[in-house]
């Protein structure tokens, strides 16, 4: 028999259900209530945030200007004070000593990745049961698909991203070098995750769920190195990346080309249905990730690619000035040969004309 939790988070979606069950004949996969699923690691959520914090994440909502980090003005006070933030921070640290801080980062990026597959597991759990039970397009379009717990999950998963600009603090106080891409990715990120839960796009868990993936790798590569652990496939951090992006766009492109087609009088009926989110929301993701896909291409290449060729040009150097000393010692041992040969010949030449000068 289910708890009493998962029983109250299964009547979040009785409305639900009650709408859709008149739909779900122009579904092929079987209607299947989801009152029928159990939702462990959500239940385990629940009663975690009922006993730290008195507040079952059931009862969580988000509305702007009243919820924390909801407002505007409060995202873009916190992305340029990160700006300000470092650049003041790499100026001041110019003539000092670095700050390590071994342990704290190594602690740091091991929290990020294990929370980051936390994270991904509990929007599995909650999306698992929606594909099952009216298919990927509903799950990725339909604004039903925005359910009250994945509201939450994104809303923590927006929170990491404020989190997350301490890995460029780290880099100021260890007096690391600050690319564009990494400070530019950080900031853009958290201003991106803000316009797609301002904008209720439907297809959002499916982006961070990818992001979320790729960072369980990324943080534990970055926990490995500052253990000073060797890692052989440091260059698939980047790949991972670059897949992401690339996934992102061809799922970002589907959803703005289906809605477009739905809001256009001719062509409406080619497409699948009506993709729920603002158009702002579907622009800056756009925009943005494209941008993203572009400099990591080109770090890629620069970091991976100038590099291969140069360590392989600095192994064909060695031989090259091998082959350079073994010809100028054969030109000399060639050189002093010949001058033998000289001076023997002269001596030879000596006594004869000697010899022709006393019979004369």
């Amino acid at each position: 028999m289910p708890s009493s939790r998962a029983l109250s988070h299964n009547q979040m979606f009785a409305v639900e259900n009650d709408s859709l069950a008149s739909t779900k004949s122009s579904y092929s996969m079987p209607f299947v209530l989801f009152s029928q699923f159990q939702y462990p690691l959500w239940n385990w959520l629940n009663a975690f945030s009922e006993a730290i914090f008195g507040k079952s994440t059931s009862s969580f909502s988000f509305v702007v200007g009243k919820t924390h980090f909801s407002s505007f003005p409060t995202v873009a006070f916190l992305i340029t004070g990160y700006y300000v933030s470092i650049f003041a921070g790499s100026r001041l640290m110019k003539n000092r000593s670095p700050i390590r801080l071994k342990k704290t980062f190594q602690y740091y990026n091991l929290v990020f990745s294990v929370t980051s597959s936390i994270l991904a597991l509990l929007i599995f759990e909650q999306v698992a049961p929606m594909i099952y039970q009216h298919g990927f397009f509903f799950s990725i379009c339909n604004e039903k698909a925005w359910s009250q717990p994945l509201l939450f999950l994104y809303y923590c998963a927006y929170i990491s991203k404020f989190l997350e600009l301490a890995d460029t603090f780290f880099l100021v106080l260890r007096k690391k070098p600050l690319q564009f891409l990494h400070y530019y990715h950080h900031g853009a990120t958290a201003l991106l995750v803000y316009s797609q839960i301002v904008g209720r796009t439907s297809i959002s868990w499916l982006i961070i769920e990818i992001n979320l993936l790729v960072h369980v790798v990324m943080y534990y590569y970055y926990y490995l190195v500052a253990r000073g652990i060797r890692v052989p496939w440091k260059k698939w951090v980047t790949r991972f990346q670059i897949i992401q992006f690339f996934t992102d766009l061809g799922f970002i492109y589907f959803v703005f080309g289906t809605e477009l087609l739905y809001r256009s009088k001719n062509y409406n009926k080619y497409c699948w249905g009506h993709c729920s989110g603002e158009p702002f929301a579907a622009f800056c993701g756009l925009i943005t990730i494209s941008s993203y896909l572009i400099l990591f291409v080109v770090f890629y290449r620069n970091t991976y690619k100038k590099n291969a060729a140069a360590k392989k040009s600095k192994q064909s150097a060695p031989s090259n000035v091998s082959d350079n000393l073994h010809l100028k010692l054969f030109s000399k041992n060639n050189a002093s040969l010949t001058e033998s040969s000289c001076n023997t010949l002269v001596s030879n030449l000596g006594p004869i004309s000697s010899g022709i000068r006393k019979d004369n």
